[in-house]
């Protein structure tokens, strides 16, 4: 990440510390969400999507990953409203139909933020996930997801109107840095570490992309519940940027 400007959004400073993301609904699309697990603490409701857009009750996480990237989100945000959007059902595949979807969903379940720790590589998709996620972000909810991972450019998470999110081993894990790149690219970075587990080594955990997405949505729904109108990528990026520190590019 050498040569960024970055700055760093820290959980105990700023205009986050006061806030535990207190009724920001976050929509958690994933393998569904084991909602009595300890570190997620329940959820408020959700759905499972089919392949073919088709809907069911059935949002119990069979896989873990949703679980894992719900309770990263609850330990940022204990506050915030989680709602599970399952489109993986015994493995973690999907299609666009179901990715657009689950977008739709959260938007019309007036989500706030739409977590999607995942994504898909393929350019044949892009015009539809854009669609979605811009008419999602004209009815209030944004989406959080991975902008590029490993030199792939992750969709939507690389579309303009998503908030993109980048992979930074060496950020905090109570931080995201807010960065633009030599090409002028908002983004943020995070810890690709999850919530973790107590005597489980962090290098048998589960880790990478998928929870530097989470970490991110836990942090902005802090920021949001602390600046409930900044309404578009662009607003919540500047109002982060202003409250984050200036950390050295080189560090």
């Amino acid at each position: 990440m050498e040569g960024w400007e970055q700055r760093e959004l820290r959980l105990d400073d700023g205009a986050v510390v006061e806030h535990d993301g207190k009724d920001i609904r976050i929509a958690v699309v994933d393998s569904g969400v084991h909602a009595a697990h300890p570190h997620v603490g329940g959820v408020a409701g959700g759905v499972a999507i089919g392949s073919d857009g088709s809907e069911a009750d059935d949002y119990v996480d069979w896989l873990g990953h949703g679980t894992a990237v719900a309770a990263a989100i609850r330990e940022k945000a204990p506050g915030a409203e989680l709602f599970a959007v399952k489109v993986f059902g015994d493995r973690l595949a999907t299609n666009c139909d179901a990715l657009v979807r689950a977008i739709e969903w959260a938007a019309e379940h007036e989500a706030r933020l739409v977590n999607l720790s995942l994504g898909t590589s393929n350019p044949a998709h892009e015009a539809r996930l854009a669609a979605a996620v811009k008419e999602a972000a004209e009815r209030g909810a944004l989406v959080v997801s991975a902008r590029q991972s490993d030199g792939v450019r992750w969709l939507p998470g690389s579309i303009p109107g998503a908030i993109g999110v980048l992979l930074d081993w060496s950020c905090p894990r109570h931080a995201v840095r807010v960065g633009t790149d030599h090409q002028g690219a908002r983004t943020f970075l995070a810890s690709g570490f999850p919530r973790p587990i107590p005597g489980v080594s962090p290098a048998r955990n589960l880790g990478g992309i998928s929870f530097a997405v989470a970490n991110v949505t836990g942090v902005l729904a802090r920021l949001i519940e602390a600046e409930p109108k900044a309404g578009s990528p662009g607003q919540v990026f500047e109002l982060a940027r202003r409250h984050a520190v200036l950390r050295p590019a080189s560090q």
